[in-house]
């Protein structure tokens, strides 16, 4: 049913009527009239929307051309994708018409080099046309196009990802060297290399990294520095082992850090960390040239404003007129316990008219969870029962938030 409509739903990647489509009877695995499959066709798109929404639905393992979605994501250098669909339980063992399975391709790729790969498939010797795709966390990868082929460059991410997966466990060095090969400290690459060693959680790993704060390099430093952030960001431990070692390190590395791509973990490790001293350094740090070591800053302020502390809040006050909307809007966010007085009301009030959508609508939501009815007009033209919009989680909390005060009202 409607085949020829879910696969030119997909090529458009019109992630909402693929859904209406599936949701009407839809056959998830429909082909078009090449007998390309939906999800096949969204995999070569790298329209991880449509990705996730068919996967409920279509068979992962399906082999068309000698490939099954998983393995057609990694020789695409489809990082998010590929973690997608094994998450959703895409089988590793398949193998390619050439006897590899996802980890000897993605070996292949990472191996070769995108580009060299890139030309010998395609046959063509012109100029690889490079652009850098970001998604909505600032993750960026490059995608390459040349002879009418488009690939990803996360074929290292995804090599590093599934050797975990396959029992294989990559040395530090090795791990580090994949990241200083992209300089982007954005690229996939850094974020997965660094996460594979979060998780081993030993103090070898620890030491490793924490040594790398006196090199030369900044970026061997910010590596160094993302490794202990990450260590004791996904410690769910009651013991919050991690916390006291971190602030011991991070403090004197932050106060003498000149890069202000390695002081943007230091300082996201300072804000999240439960130690009382990490909380001073943050007022400078809030001032920083850097806006996102002003946003990390400014987010680890709101414990302060939480507990009440004066200096904290006038901080954070400050910050919702920063130059940055992100900073701007994580001010705004920061606010939310902050105490029932007209400063810091009218502060909220203020960024209404803000030039960014984002900012205006959290000053907003801000404004509705104190009661005070000056951001309904913005808040009232947004759908609250729109699950995709980017505000529903906002628009959630204002809704339970009016609900739950209306049935505390005396009647």
């Amino acid at each position: 049913m409607g085949g020829e409509s879910l696969t030119a739903a997909v090529r458009s990647g019109d992630v909402k009527a693929v859904t209406a489509l599936l949701d009407a009877g839809g056959d998830p695995d429909a082909v078009d009239d090449r007998g390309t499959p939906a999800l096949c066709l969204a995999v070569d798109g790298f329209d991880l929307a449509t990705v996730e929404v068919l996967m409920r639905h279509a068979r992962l393992d399906r082999v068309v051309d000698g490939r099954t979605p998983l393995l057609r994501a990694v020789d695409r250098g489809a990082c998010d994708i590929v973690n997608a669909l094994i998450n959703h339980g895409a089988q590793l063992w398949h193998k390619d018409r050439e006897g590899r399975d996802a980890l000897a391709l993605a070996r292949s790729w990472h191996e070769t080099g995108a580009v060299a790969e890139l030309r010998r498939r395609s046959g063509a010797a012109g100029t690889v046309r490079r652009e850098t795709v970001r998604d909505e966390h600032g993750v960026s990868v490059e995608e390459l196009t040349l002879g009418g082929l488009t690939v990803r460059t996360g074929h290292s991410a995804i090599l590093t990802a599934l050797e975990p997966r396959y029992g294989i466990r990559t040395s530090f060095t090795e791990l580090l060297s994949r990241a200083l090969a992209v300089p982007d400290v954005d690229h996939e690459i850094w974020w997965v290399t660094t996460d594979v060693l979060q998780q081993r959680r030993d103090r070898a790993t620890w030491d490793m990294s924490a040594a790398l704060r006196d090199r030369q390099d900044p970026l061997e430093r910010y590596f160094g520095a993302e490794v202990l952030r990450l260590f004791n960001l996904f410690d769910y431990s009651d013991e919050a082992p991690f916390d006291a070692p971190l602030v011991d390190l991070f403090l004197p590395w932050a106060a003498r850090e000149p890069d202000p791509r390695v002081l943007r973990p230091l300082t996201a490790g300072l804000s999240g960390a439960l130690d009382p001293r990490a909380e001073p350094p943050l007022h400078d740090l809030a001032r920083h040239a850097d806006s996102r070591v002003r946003g990390w800053a400014v987010f680890g302020l709101r414990y302060g404003v939480d507990a009440g502390r004066r200096d904290a809040l006038a901080t954070v006050l400050a910050c919702t007129r920063d130059a940055a909307a992100e900073v701007r809007r994580g001010a705004c966010a920061a606010l939310v316990s902050a105490p029932a007085d007209c400063e810091v009301s009218d502060a909220l009030a203020a960024c209404l008219t803000d030039e960014t959508e984002d900012v205006r609508v959290t000053a907003a939501v801000q404004l509705a969870l104190r009661d005070d009815p000056r951001g309904d007009e913005i808040l009232a033209a947004l759908d609250a029962n729109d699950v995709e919009g980017p505000y529903f989680g906002q628009l959630y909390d204002v809704g339970r938030h009016r609900r739950k005060t209306d049935a505390a009202a005396p009647r």
